[in-house]
C-alpha cells in the first residue's frame, strides 16, 4: 500500500514493493518517531534565556511560547487524535515527521516571538499526530502484553522530553547556538522518512467506507463506563505530572542557574531533563502493589516541596535529588493508572482515546504554567515558583488520599 493510497483511504490499485520489517523493527520505529519529535520539541529548554536576550523577551513571553506548543499539541489532538485509526499508522508517523521537520525549520530561523510560537505550533501538531498513532501501534504489536506497550510508549515519551535539554545544551555549544541544533535535528528527521516510506504499511484498523473525510471529521470523544474511573484519574495524574514537567521545561532553567550559580546550558539542560529522565527510567522497573499510584503520587508531592526547599537552601545535591525522586514518583503512579485505562479500552478505539487523556494532560503543561508566568512577571522569580511547588505538592497530596481509600476498598 503506497502511503499516498493511505492517505485517500483507499486501497491500493496494485501490488507494491515493500520492506517487510520484523515485529521488532516495528516496535523500534514506533518509539523512536515519538521519541525523536519530542527531543526537537524540548530542544529549546537551555536555550530560552539565549533567546530572551537575542529577541528581548521576557520569561512571560518564553512561557507564551511553550504554551503556543502546548495549546497547538492539544488542538490537533482533540480534531485529529482518531485519524490514524483510518488512514493508518505509517502514514500518521510520515505526516508527523514532516510537520516536525517545518516546525523544526521555522523555530531555527524564528527572529521574533511571532516565529517562535509558529515553530513551537508545528512541533506541537506533528508531536500530536505522532501520540496517537505511536501508542496505537505498540498495543496492536504487542497483543499480548498490553502493559509493556504502555510501558514502550511511556520510556518513548518521557525518554524524548528528557534527552531533548540536554541535547539541545550540548548542541547549542556549536556556532550559531540557537539554530544549529534545530537544523541538526531536521537532518535526522529527515533521515527517518526513509524506511517510514520503504516500510510496508499494515490496512487501517477503520477502513473510512464510502465517506472517508466524514471519518476524519473531529468527534465528542465517548469511555465506556468501566473505563470511566480509569479514565478521569489517568487524566488527573497526568495533569499534575505535565505541570511540574511544564516548569522543568519552561521557567526551571534560569531557576536552576540562579541556584547553581552557573550559565553552563549543557548542566543546565541535564537538570531540567532529570525529572522526565527519571521517569523514563522508572518504566523499567515492575513495580507490582495496589498501592503503587498513591505512594508514588506521595512521592511526587514531597519532592517538589524539596525542590523549593532546594533553592531556599542554595542546595544542589538537595535539587539533584529531589528532581529524581519526582520523576520516579510520577513515572510509577502515571504508568500504573495509564496502564489501567489502556487496557480498559477497545482496540478500535485505542488511539482516539489515549489521544483525549494526553489533551487533559498537556493541558497541565501550559494553563498553570502560563499561570506561573504571570506570576514571575508581578512576584518575581523566587516567589512565583514557591507559590507553584506548593499548589503542586497539595495537589499531589489529595490525589494520593484519594488514591488510597481506593485501593483499600479493592
Amino acid at each position: 500500500m503506497t502511503v499516498f493510497s493511505e492517505l485517500r483511504m483507499r486501497p491500493a490499485t496494485a501490488t507494491r514493493w515493500g520492506w517487510d520489517a520484523s515485529t521488532t523493527t516495528r516496535l523500534a520505529m514506533a518509539g523512536v518517531v515519538i521519541f525523536t519529535l519530542l527531543v526537537g520539541a524540548n530542544l529549546a529548554t537551555p536555550l530560552y534565556p539565549l533567546l530572551q536576550v537575542r529577541l528581548g523577551i521576557g520569561s512571560l513571553g518564553i512561557t507564551v511560547a511553550f504554551a503556543a506548543y502546548v495549546l497547538a499539541l492539544v488542538a490537533t489532538l482533540m480534531l485529529a487524535g482518531h485519524w490514524s485509526d483510518h488512514i493508518g499508522r505509517r502514514a500518521a508517523l510520515l505526516l508527523a515527521v514532516l510537520t516536525g521537520l517545518a516546525g523544526g525549520l521555522v523555530f531555527a530561523n524564528a527572529d521574533s516571538l511571532a516565529g517562535l510560537c509558529g515553530g513551537r505550533a508545528l512541533q506541537g501538531v506533528a508531536v500530536a499526530l505522532a501520540t496517537g498513532a505511536s501508542s496505537a501501534a505498540l498495543r496492536e504489536l504487542l497483543p499480548e502484553r498490553p502493559e509493556w506497550a504502555s510501558r514502550f510508549t511511556l520510556l518513548a515519551s518521557a525518554g524524548g522530553v528528557a534527552a531533548g535539554p540536554a541535547i539541545g545544551g550540548i548542541l547549542s555549544l556549536l556556532p550559531d547556538s540557537t539554530s544549529t541544533p534545530y537544523l541538526i535535528h531536521t537532518l535526522v528527521l529527515a533521515a527517518l522518512l526513509v524506511p517510514l516510506y520503504l516500510l510496508r504499511a499494515r490496512p487501517a484498523i477503520k477502513p473510512a467506507g464510502p465517506r472517508p473525510l466524514k471519518a476524519l471529521a473531529p468527534r465528542l470523544p465517548t469511555v465506556s463506563r468501566d473505563a470511566r474511573g480509569a479514565f478521569w484519574l489517568a487524566a488527573a495524574v497526568g495533569f499534575l505530572s505535565f505541570a511540574v514537567f511544564g516548569f522543568c521545561l519552561s521557567l526551571a532553567p534560569g531557576y536552576f542557574a540562579k541556584i547553581l550559580g552557573t550559565e553552563s546550558r549543557p548542566l543546565i539542560g541535564l537538570l531540567a531533563g532529570l525529572t522526565l529522565g527519571s521517569s523514563a527510567l522508572s518504566q523499567l522497573v515492575a513495580v507490582r502493589s495496589r498501592f503503587a499510584v498513591p505512594a508514588g503520587l506521595a512521592v511526587l508531592g514531597g519532592a517538589v516541596a524539596l525542590i523549593a526547599a532546594a533553592a531556599a537552601a542554595g542546595n544542589p545535591w538537595l535539587l539533584v535529588a529531589a528532581s529524581v525522586a519526582a520523576g520516579a514518583g510520577q513515572g510509577v503512579a502515571f504508568r500504573t493508572v495509564f496502564n489501567d485505562v489502556a487496557g480498559k479500552v477497545e482496540a478500535s478505539r485505542h488511539a482516539q482515546i489515549i489521544s483525549t487523556v494526553y489533551v487533559i494532560t498537556y493541558l497541565g503543561s501550559a494553563v498553570p504554567v502560563v499561570g506561573l508566568g504571570l506570576a514571575t512577571a508581578v512576584y518575581g522569580l523566587d516567589a512565583a515558583v514557591a507559590g507553584f511547588v506548593t499548589a503542586c505538592a497539595c495537589a499531589a497530596g489529595l490525589l494520593a488520599a484519594i488514591t488510597w481509600r481506593r485501593s483499600l476498598r479493592r
